[in-house]
């Protein structure tokens, strides 16, 4: 879990830990920082460098800030190999008296990291709010999407194990561009009505 010391994946190390089933470990450019956390977290996560986090996992999540995704994908890289990841970084704007809005670059953040790492990228859980991830499993829908099968299966069982409701697949990568304007949705749907919004695909049985 890079960027694990943050809000966001702090919190959804937490969740992954409490179900008892995934091994978490916290990476962190400074690993005294990501020991710190994953001490705090509990359940036997531990905390690294980022490098060192990243070797040997079967699936990386990389839950940096959207202004230090690239920069921490290009540093990764050697010590990633294959090893596949999932973005969940969106890289939108919030502006004052007008809310948030959508990345203007027409490309995804996740195909912009997929330029930069041989490993397969996956992208989602962008409708989902650090502070949903609280005391039980959100009970809403998660999108993922990506273009290599393996790897979004991996994203999508990781997912699956996160919300209450249902883990979704939503495309191929290119869908990204979809999902990570999605937050600046939610963002401003959860200002305007003070609440935690979730996301919810009717249809699907």
């Amino acid at each position: 879990m890079l960027g694990g010391t943050g809000s966001f994946g702090r919190a959804l190390a937490v969740r992954v830990v409490t179900g008892g089933e995934d091994e978490v470990v916290i990476g962190s450019r400074d690993a005294s920082r990501a020991a710190a956390t994953a001490a705090e977290i509990g359940h036997g996560a531990t905390g690294t460098t980022n490098d060192d986090a990243v070797r040997g996992a079967d699936l990386v999540v990389l839950a940096v800030k959207a202004d230090g995704a690239l920069e921490t994908a290009s540093a990764i890289s050697t010590a990633l190999g294959s090893t596949p990841i999932l973005s969940v970084a969106s890289a939108i704007q919030v502006r004052k008296g007008v809310g948030a809005l959508p990345d203007p670059d027409a490309v995804s953040l996740a195909e912009r990291i997929q330029e930069l790492v041989a490993a397969p990228v996956c992208a989602g859980l962008h409708s989902i709010a650090a502070a949903s991830l609280g005391a039980s499993r959100p009970d809403e829908d998660a999108l993922v999407c990506g273009d290599d099968a393996a790897s979004k299966e991996l994203a999508l069982s990781l997912a699956a194990r996160v919300v209450a409701g249902r883990a979704l697949d939503a495309g191929p990568l290119v869908v990204a561009r979809a999902l990570e304007g999605l937050t600046a949705v939610i963002v401003n749907l959860n200002r305007r009505y003070r609440t935690h919004t979730g996301v919810r695909i009717t249809g699907i049985g």
